[in-house]
């Protein structure tokens, strides 16, 4: 399994203070006073915007992101980090459409770009994660808000801070993303 290496640099176009890290950082503050870009030079990480893998997430794979906070949105305060393992095996998620892995349940085994379209699914509150790792979209054709989903049950998305949020589509976390 191939590892992940991701720079962290307080200033634009990689200047200034920096912090490497090949696995997860759940505070990012006795590092670095702020950060402002960022090189992935290996693997797959999410981003958040508070400790402790809280807030708004975002995906990053292998590139440079010379002015990655104004680009992401999130105002030079990546606080935490999260190394996705690559998985190179099945994928398979069931959704449900209420808490607690009630109402409507589908199972996917391959990217959704619309669950109401394909599923005729208002939306998505719950879901267990079987095999693989996913992003979870707020909106239909993966935009809007995401979210990092590992293999696990997830019983209830407004009791992870996530109130109000309507998850829309799901893709796979791939190597070749």
């Amino acid at each position: 399994m191939a590892m992940g290496k991701i720079i962290f640099y307080e200033d634009k176009n990689f200047q200034g203070r920096s912090y490497e890290t090949s696995s997860d950082c759940s505070d990012m503050s006795s590092f670095l006073s702020r950060c402002q870009s960022c090189r992935v030079e290996s693997g797959c990480f999410m981003v958040y915007d508070r400790p402790n893998f809280m807030g708004n997430q975002f995906f990053m794979r292998r590139g440079e992101y010379s002015d990655s906070m104004s680009m992401m949105g999130m105002r030079d305060c990546i606080r935490s980090c999260r190394m996705i393992p690559m998985h190179r095996g099945q994928f398979r998620m069931k959704i449900y459409e209420r808490e607690n892995f009630g109402g409507q349940m589908h199972e996917l085994m391959e990217n959704c770009d619309n669950i109401m379209e394909r599923f005729h699914m208002a939306e998505c509150q719950s879901c267990q994660v079987l095999d693989g790792h996913w992003l979870m979209y707020e909106q239909p054709h993966y935009r809007g808000k995401m979210m990092y989903m590992k293999p696990g049950e997830y019983r209830s998305f407004r009791e992870m801070g996530m109130g109000g949020t309507r998850f829309m589509s799901m893709k796979r976390i791939m190597d070749s993303m």
